[in-house]
């Protein structure tokens, strides 16, 4: 997890797990609609698992 991806994972949610899956970026987005917080949380949720 780079710090590039956190901070990005905190500006744009969606936009820092591009490389992890179509199903990700589908869940995180939805997230984000539902609120800033919770988008950020499986952002980085999603940033620390291992690839």
């Amino acid at each position: 997890m780079s710090l590039f991806r956190v901070i990005l994972a905190v500006i744009f949610p969606p936009l820092s797990v591009i490389g992890y899956g179509c199903g990700s970026i589908l869940i995180v987005f939805l997230l984000t609609c539902c609120g800033w917080v919770p988008g950020v949380i499986a952002a980085l949720i999603i940033l620390n698992r291992s690839k």
